[in-house]
């Protein structure tokens, strides 16, 4: 009993901050300098938009390391930072699709795309500079200066070198284990480096693109041969954006602007209000079938069942999940894996109950023998959905990766309600029925 009170304060939490976050209104985290939205994120196909289709000159040999690397950089221009929903996928050999969601303005998607992609290494003395910064720099002017200087209400500095002058980067693990960025410049680029960086041990080489602050680590000892290493607390996947910046100033490959097309937001909006009504009658019909069937288990199952649509609607908030059609889809189709828990465990429950067993062991006899087949069920929808996200992945198919996306979290939070709400909820209802054994019509037998 003691456990299961301390399982309804935790499922009391998780409820709760689901439904904060669940607000239409919800004003989002912030920390100090840590701020994060909690806004639902619509695709192109529901919010509309304008959808651009880029390909390689068949003149031009290309990788597929080349497609993503260039769809990676275009991607990271235009969502400046990552603070914004633009995406870039590759489709096949030699195309990129970009979907610029809410956009209207031609010039503004293609703006990112003629970017030129300046990478520079830059001098910035006892000050570290935060990403996003936008800085001067005298690379390109017939006199370099000397000392930072002000113009206009901006600091210029002096570039050291070029993203030219780079002959390798990549990532690798550090003595603690941790992500770093190795570069290697070219010989004369290299001697230049070791003299700079022997001069200005414990100040800040500033890494900067387009004169945007990407990086801005300190010198922590001369750094010779040309080689040397960028920390920073980076995870695999902010260390590998980072060399791919360093790798490509500019893009790797040129690309041509085959199509530019405005996707309006009517055909979505539609749609997603029928999908929303369809969803809401299934839902409401399932729900009453489980009361009426199963009884207190069903009871039980519909309020676990609640619990499942705000929590994992909360998490498509955070991370956050750009939501679809087929990713609406996607979410509404793992109700059925919750559901699906449940009558298997219920179902395992009242056969016992008919051979005798006293509530308690029905309940632990019922989820032990109904889990291998919710195992087994919940895997293979998982690798399924592993499937889908890669096919997308690959062939540039988002709304698959939408739909891929939603079902694998719906199916993950699915099996935790199933199998900690569900079970909990359950035995504190049956704590409070006096001899629940002689009242078998309590669970629809």
């Amino acid at each position: 009993m003691n456990r299961r009170l301390v399982n309804l304060i935790l499922i009391i939490l998780i409820f709760a901050l689901a439904v904060w976050v669940d607000l239409p209104n919800n004003p989002g985290i912030k920390i100090g300098s840590f701020e994060k939205k909690l806004e639902a994120v619509l695709g192109l196909d529901l919010r509309g938009g304008m959808q651009v289709i880029l390909s390689v000159p068949p003149e031009i040999a290309v990788t597929q390391q080349n497609l993503q690397d260039a769809a990676t950089i275009l991607e990271n221009r235009s969502n400046a930072l990552g603070v914004s929903e633009v995406v870039f996928q590759t489709a096949g050999e030699r195309i990129i699709v970009g979907e610029f969601p809410g956009a209207t303005d031609a010039e503004e998607v293609i703006n990112p795309i003629r970017q030129v992609g300046q990478l520079e290494f830059v001098d910035t003395g006892n000050t570290p500079l935060p990403p996003g910064t936008e800085i001067l720099t005298d690379f390109g002017l017939a006199e370099p200066v000397t000392e930072p200087t002000e113009e206009n209400g901006k600091i210029r500095y002096h570039t050291i070198l070029t993203g030219k002058d780079l002959k390798s980067v990549g990532v690798v693990r550090g003595q603690l284990n941790e992500y770093e960025v190795a570069i290697e410049f070219n010989p004369d680029a290299g001697k230049i480096f070791e003299e700079w960086t022997t001069q200005n041990v414990g100040k800040y080489l500033t890494i900067v693109l387009d004169k945007k602050v990407i990086s801005s680590p300190v010198i922590e000892q001369p750094i010779k041969d040309g080689q040397g290493v960028i920390r920073g607390g980076f995870t695999a996947e902010s260390a590998n954006s980072l060399a791919v910046q360093l790798r490509y100033g500019s893009l790797p490959i040129p690309l041509n602007i085959e199509q530019i097309r405005v996707i309006g937001p009517t055909l979505g909006q539609d749609s997603l209000e029928k999908s929303l009504i369809a969803g809401l009658i299934g839902f409401s019909i399932v729900m009453l079938f489980m009361a009426i069937y199963y009884r207190v288990p069903g009871l039980v199952a519909d309020l676990a069942l609640v619990f499942y649509a705000l929590v994992t609607f909360a998490i498509f908030k955070i991370i956050p999940v750009t939501l679809t059609l087929p990713g609406i889809a996607g979410f509404l189709l793992s109700t059925g894996a919750a559901l699906d828990a449940n009558i298997l465990i219920f179902e395992r429950l009242k056969e016992e109950l008919r051979n005798g067993r006293t509530i308690r062991q029905a309940i632990d006899l019922g989820w032990r023998r109904a889990w291998p087949s919710i195992r087994d069920s919940n895997i293979a929808a998982l690798i399924t959905s592993g499937i889908l996200f890669w096919f997308g992945s690959a062939f540039g198919a988002s709304f698959v990766k939408g739909f891929a996306l939603t079902l694998a979290l719906g199916v993950a939070v699915s099996l935790f309600t199933a199998l900690f709400v569900t079970r909990t909820l359950l035995g504190l209802f049956l704590e409070s029925i006096k001899e629940p054994e002689k009242r078998p019509e309590l669970f629809g037998i």
